[in-house]
């Protein structure tokens, strides 16, 4: 079947009008992109980033959006002018425009199972001496004996096609040893714990602010046959939580592939998670702010052993 992409075009203020007018006609799956919200989640989570890109900076200034989908058939189209009618009517009832322009737009969707987009760009991914990233759906040919790290990319935050993720797991080959132990600072899909295990660590933990990251963990785990009982994820702000940070004990390899704010934030204190001798990897650092970042390490009494850089992306290696 194909669909019906419906999309109004309101404020913040329409959101509730709107959506109980689509209840109404029979409509209660809908999307919403609330601008005041988009720019108030950017504003409060800033430091998570060191740069918005231009496609959502385009985005902070774009109206609030409703969006729906309708069959594109008899009955579909019957909603859709009854959607048409119904907007028409409230802005009638609105002279003020409080609810924005109500500007009904459309365009045809195929019914693609996102699964199958995925599967025509993402193929088997090499990384490293030992690591080949896989999806679930292929089989791949491993001539080379490379480890697997099996994911599934519809629901990760985190695949491995990154120049970031993929310095880290180069580094995490020549430092990780038999039986280390592994701290994975934001976490995302797991994929740098998980690795770990799978190359030999005796122990992972995985930390990240986002609950849904610490589920997407787990499944990557369990896709990659792991057991539960040598991998610990756990949802929590160690930059503002002290308590947390003091209960997270000490490991041979710490890993944090976030941005340079974080990484700065944290250096002060990634010394207490670090055993006697043992190594901190972080990336996810634009190339404009890696001399910051090694002076804070630096700083902090961490040794840089190396920096990796490519055009756009740099991470650091210490002790």
């Amino acid at each position: 079947m194909d669909w019906i992409k419906v999309t109004i075009t309101t404020t913040a203020a329409g959101i509730d009008s709107i959506s109980g007018r689509l209840l109404d006609l029979g409509i209660n799956g809908i999307e919403i992109a609330d601008k005041d919200e988009f720019k108030e989640f950017l504003e409060a989570n800033r430091k998570y980033w060191d740069y918005v890109d231009e496609e959502l900076a385009r985005l902070m200034d774009a109206d609030t959006v409703i969006t729906l989908y309708l069959s594109d058939g008899a009955a579909g189209l019957e909603q859709l002018a009854a959607v048409r009618a119904s907007m028409e009517e409230l802005r009638g009832l609105d002279p003020d425009q409080a609810y924005g322009t109500l500007q009904v737009a459309t365009e045809n969707v195929k019914d693609e199972d996102w699964s199958e987009i995925w599967k025509q760009y993402f193929h088997p991914i090499p990384v490293g001496e030992k690591v080949l990233i896989c999806p679930v759906w292929e089989k791949s040919e491993n001539p080379e004996g490379r480890t697997v790290f099996t994911v599934n990319p519809g629901m990760s935050f985190g695949t491995g096609s990154h120049p970031s993720t993929r310095f880290c797991i180069e580094e995490i080959e020549k430092h990780l040893k038999q039986d280390d132990t592994v701290l994975d600072l934001g976490c995302g899909s797991g994929i740098l714990s998980i690795i770990a295990l799978l190359l030999g660590a005796r122990d992972a933990v995985a930390i990240d602010i986002d609950p849904n990251a610490v589920d997407v963990a787990y499944s990557n785990l369990e896709l990659n046959h792991l057991s539960k009982d040598n991998y610990h994820a756990f949802p929590g702000d160690i930059l503002t939580d002290t308590k947390f940070r003091e209960e997270l004990g000490t490991y041979d390899l710490v890993i944090a592939n976030i941005v340079a704010d974080v990484i700065i934030g944290m250096s002060g204190f990634v010394r207490q998670f670090m055993k006697e001798n043992g190594t901190f990897i972080c990336s996810g650092i634009i190339l404009e702010r890696l001399d910051e970042v090694v002076s804070a390490l630096e700083a902090a009494g961490l040794t840089v052993l190396e920096t990796r850089k490519d055009t756009d992306w740099a991470a650091i290696t210490c002790k």
